[in-house]
């Protein structure tokens, strides 16, 4: 037998094991599906990037990202234990879930703020309360919502409020009307499409103190396999430090792939604003780690929910969530 040939069979017999290997660590891996709420974009970020590192797959999942969008309730399908993890939108869910007896658990929040704006022309409000002096312009959901904390704490009234209808021509049309928007998404449109740049008012910065983009998953999931939710809330928390302080690339391929409405430009503003404005990286997060969540938080939330009649006294919201499998200083060290 000549020497290449000899050297051929090692390729070979090498190339097979390997992929033998592969194949053994792929069986090995327990399959998820983590349902988000919208079309894929930045504010996904840092799932895809556990997915597009490993991350996930170093600590026993394979995960499978399903995006959610305008024909698509991916929480439904949680609720039906057709999915094994969901992206919620904030805490108002968890304590609906409470009242209706629905054993949906959040086990981490990745936004420490919630990413709500109210968007400005230049110079007609220089504070949060000054918005007060303009019309609005807020969806039905946001009216029902975040808008009666802003009348019990600020003073706005359902009378300068008119609906949005998710076109900001009224509002490029009318310096006298503010309009809400997503921090990454409607001021971006509008310095596109308007020509200037807003003023932009977080709600979360005048006080709107709930968690956004949680993690839930059903009770059952949390009992019968308890190592499969501390893997993805931990994967989820290092794929988050190395999606907004490392090398994203991978991860917004991902993005652009599984939407492509999507743009680089559009995921670099989003990153950018996620940053300087503290959305995942900020509050318990400095102490605790991306994905932390505190019981004194979460009281605050409730209590001003309460004042605002947005949610009755005296519900025992506790089952909503749980401490469990965050606030352990996970991916921390990647920063």
């Amino acid at each position: 037998m000549t020497l290449k040939r000899v050297l051929a069979g090692l390729t070979l017999a090498a190339t097979t094991s390997t992929a033998a290997l592969t194949g053994a660590m792929a069986a090995d891996l327990t399959p998820v599906t983590f349902g988000t709420n919208w079309l894929a974009q930045a504010e996904h970020g840092g799932y895809y990037q556990a997915v597009a590192d490993g991350t996930y797959a170093e600590c026993g999942l394979d995960v499978t990202i399903q995006s959610g969008g305008p024909q698509v309730n991916n929480r439904a399908l949680l609720l039906a234990n057709k999915i094994q993890f969901h992206m919620g939108g904030d805490l108002l869910q968890a304590f609906n879930a409470a009242k209706e007896g629905i054993p949906v658990v959040a086990v981490a929040a990745t936004f420490q703020k919630h990413p709500q704006v109210i968007i400005a022309h230049p110079g007609q409000a220089d504070t949060f309360a000054d918005l007060t002096k303009l019309t609005l312009l807020i969806g039905d959901n946001g009216f029902a919502s975040y808008y009666q904390w802003m009348m019990a704490a600020y003073g706005f009234t359902a009378e300068q409020r008119e609906p949005y209808t998710f076109n900001p021509a009224p509002f490029l049309a009318d310096e006298g009307k503010a309009m809400q928007g997503y921090l990454s998404s409607e001021p971006y449109v509008i310095e596109k499409e308007g020509g200037f740049t807003p003023d932009v008012f977080l709600i979360a910065d005048a006080g709107y103190s709930t968690y956004a983009t949680t993690i839930e998953t059903m009770q059952n999931t949390i009992e019968e396999s308890p190592e499969s939710v501390a893997c993805f809330v931990d994967g989820s928390a290092k794929g988050w430090y190395n999606y907004i302080y490392g090398d994203h690339s991978a991860a917004d391929a991902m993005i652009m792939a599984a939407n492509p409405d999507m743009t680089q430009d559009k995921i670099d503003f989003a990153i950018e604003k996620m940053k300087s404005e503290g959305i995942v990286d900020s509050g318990d997060a400095l102490e605790l780690g991306i994905g932390a969540m505190t019981d004194e938080k979460i009281k605050d939330f409730y209590d001003k929910m309460v004042d605002a009649g947005v949610i009755e006294a005296g519900l025992d919201y506790s089952a909503a969530y749980t401490l469990a499998f965050t606030n352990k200083k996970v991916g921390m060290d990647l920063k």
